[in-house]
């Protein structure tokens, strides 16, 4: 097939995602960097120890820093899995770099014409984040390949030669090469690249991070990867430099983790780096619980992360954020802004607000005695009692109740209420936009919530979880232990995973298609493969999947499905997503292999069964209008046979669990608190 060669080189480097191999001797410290708190779990043998501290978002590598000199006070040797934020902000505030792009003569726009999709349906004028490339950066060469590979048009020598010092002139931090059906052939991609190697800056190929067709979504990821390179770069440099691990991997979007000198070059494979950690860390969790139909619900301070894993993690390549596609492989989550340190307001038109503004980590919300002045979830959960005062953290930080008075009596004068209805009432709102998202990813993609379990954890999210599961009616909830620290746990238990791919277009009636296929995705798995074992990672462990992006012919989107009968499977699955199948010819898009190794989970005794019953205090909460007493329990003191009756709280250092009246807990012989509702 015409180009073959070029294409097996460019998607050797399509989305790497894969960690070193980890020796059982040497500690492992996993870190989660979130908008208030950054957590930190250390793996050192059999024993695990955790801590949180405060996150610091000027300089995020400082709490980075700061939690490894806490955790590892002796310099001693260890390994860094880490999941960062930094190239999320960077788009999220676009404090990016300034990028040149370099494209084809006359395509120089296609960056800001995207698609035709209207992001404000109903607006006479709808209005789009501006591209991260201004116009006077992008740089139209003359050269053009066709769909096949075959030149068109050579590229210009002379316009090569001048190409450094014009990038030079416009004080590019980063550049930025999409050239039109690069993913078919390599070499004029790779011709600007040499032309500009002289430069000091960061070069991103669209053919070496995404070597597949549709130009919009290929030039938007080169442009989001080179946008965050040189800040990722520089931060992870200094971990390297500064941390003093032996070796350092970065959790990856799509629930694996990449080395960090790949990351430092491909970045776009971080933009929902501590989410995807989080994913993983539940999955794991409650399949060890015995649950395989789950949802993860991930409540932070900052935002909520919510995830559906029907028996595994969902993912997708139809991903944007902030306005700007990511066409790489990530965990199909979805993101709210709603967490514990939401900020509560009234509207012009008086009505409640929650989120998604929030007080972060400095100054944080007013419980926390830092300055904070505006009334947050968290201060709600205080104020109502659900969080007691004295046992945030495990004791190490009280919190202060008084001071939520005044800033509350403001936000209940305005709503005609009294100040525990504001409080109950600042939660109601934030627990609105969190079933909004869980509805997003289960009923609104045809799946029943009553056949799944809710995993809840993040700092808040076992606070929350009780309400959300009844109101969608999910068959239950779970809280595995050390809620606050799951997203890091999850990179600990996350796979070694490394997905490689290239689009073919091949019609499947066509003869030699199957052998042609055949010969690509064993090109594939080669190298897949190949960048595993040279990593260390043991190629008798290594599990294959093979996938086809396939499409009746004239359509334009695809549906994934197993390469085995790929064609007879494709009609089933269109029939199964869209109601009929059509007697039309298929085609093979893209061709996909995933190859991965089993990961080193930490192990978990189980707990012994209780030989005594509970013995708890009490505590003074308000729910529904009323003043209760509900139990107060410690998290460690929970064995198998343990049954709690709600109204309830369990504190431990990480998070706290509210369980409301009429809902039960059982504990399971891992610790985890296994949550449902006797209303039907």
């Amino acid at each position: 097939m015409e180009g073959d060669e070029n294409r097996a080189e460019g998607a050797a480097d399509e989305a790497p995602t894969s960690p070193a191999p980890r020796d059982a001797s040497t500690p492992v410290l996993a870190v989660d960097t979130g908008g208030t708190f950054t957590d930190l779990v250390l793996m050192s043998g059999e024993s695990v120890r955790t801590l949180k501290v405060p996150s610091t978002p000027s300089d995020p590598a400082e709490a980075v820093l700061d939690g490894i000199r806490s955790m590892l006070p002796n310099g001693a040797a260890f390994v860094l899995l880490h999941g960062s934020t930094v190239a999320t902000n960077a788009l999220l505030e676009r404090k990016g770099a300034r990028v040149a792009l370099i494209t084809n003569q006359g395509f120089e726009d296609v960056i800001e014409i995207g698609r035709q999709n209207r992001p404000q349906l109903y607006a006479l004028v709808g209005h789009r984040a501006p591209p991260l490339v201004a116009r006077k950066d992008r740089i139209g060469v003359r050269g053009r390949l066709d769909a096949q590979g075959q030149e068109v048009e050579p590229l210009d020598p002379v316009e090569l030669e001048r190409l450094a010092r014009t990038i030079q002139s416009l004080g590019a931090e980063a550049v930025a090469v999409c050239l039109l059906h690069s993913y078919a052939n390599v070499d004029h991609e790779r011709e600007v690249r040499r032309h500009l190697e002289a430069l000091d800056v960061p070069i991103s190929i669209s053919s070496q991070l995404i070597p597949e067709f549709r130009e919009y979504e290929r030039t938007s990821t080169t442009v989001v990867n080179a946008y965050v390179a040189p800040k990722m770069s520089a931060y992870l440099g200094r971990l390297s430099a500064e941390g003093g691990a032996r070796r350092v991997s970065i959790m990856g979007s799509s629930g694996g983790t990449l080395p960090v000198e790949r990351a430092r070059r491909e970045p776009v494979h971080t933009v929902l780096s501590g989410p995807a950690g989080g994913v993983m860390g539940a999955l794991t969790w409650a399949r060890r619980a015995g649950l395989d139909q789950v949802v993860s619900f991930d409540m932070g301070g900052t935002s909520t992360d919510v995830s559906l894993c029907p028996g595994r993690p969902l993912h997708t390549r139809e991903f944007t954020i902030d306005g700007q596609p990511v066409a790489v492989p990530v965990i199909d989550i979805h993101t709210v802004g709603a967490g514990g340190g939401s900020l509560a307001r009234l509207d012009a038109g008086g009505a409640l607000r929650v989120g998604p503004q929030s007080a972060g980590s400095r100054p944080g919300p007013i419980c926390y005695g830092q300055g904070g002045t505006g009334v947050t979830v968290t201060d709600a959960h205080v104020w109502l009692g659900r969080l007691p005062e004295g046992l945030f953290l495990g004791g190490d930080h009280r919190l202060d109740r008084a001071a939520i008075e005044g800033p509350l009596e403001r936000v209940a004068e305005g709503l005609g209420s009294t100040l525990d209805g504001a409080a109950e009432g600042i939660l109601a709102v934030a627990d609105t936009a969190m079933e909004r998202a869980l509805r997003v990813i289960s009923v609104e993609r045809g799946y029943d919530p009553a056949g799944f379990a809710i995993v809840a954890f993040g700092g808040a999210g076992a606070l929350h979880v009780a309400e959300l599961a009844q109101r969608i009616g999910a068959a239950s909830a779970l809280v595995p232990p050390d809620p606050g620290l799951l997203s890091a746990y999850g990179m600990l238990a996350s796979p070694v995973t490394r997905e490689v791919a290239r689009t073919v277009l091949m019609d499947g009636n066509d003869e030699g298609a199957t052998a042609a296929m055949s010969g690509v995705f064993d090109a594939l798995e080669s190298s897949a493969r190949g960048e595993l074992e040279a990593e260390g990672v043991d190629g008798t462990t290594l599990v294959v999947e093979r996938w086809v992006d396939a499409r009746y012919r004239g359509q334009s989107f695809e549906l994934r499905v197993p390469s085995d009968d790929w064609t007879e499977r494709f009609h089933a699955h269109h029939e199964t997503q869209y109601g009929y199948r059509r007697d039309t010819t298929v085609e093979a898009v893209t061709l996909r292999v995933s190859v991965s190794a089993p990961a080193s989970e930490p192990d978990v005794p189980e707990l012994r069964p209780a030989d005594e019953p509970l013995e708890p205090e009490t505590t003074a909460v308000v729910f529904g209008g009323r003043r209760l007493d509900a139990q107060l329990v410690r998290r460690d003191v929970l064995r198998p046979g343990h049954v709690l009756e709600g109204p309830a709280i369990v504190h431990e250092y990480s998070a706290t669990t509210w369980v409301p009246p009429r809902w039960r807990v059982d504990v399971d012989r891992w610790g985890c608190l296994h949550m449902r509702s006797d209303v039907p």
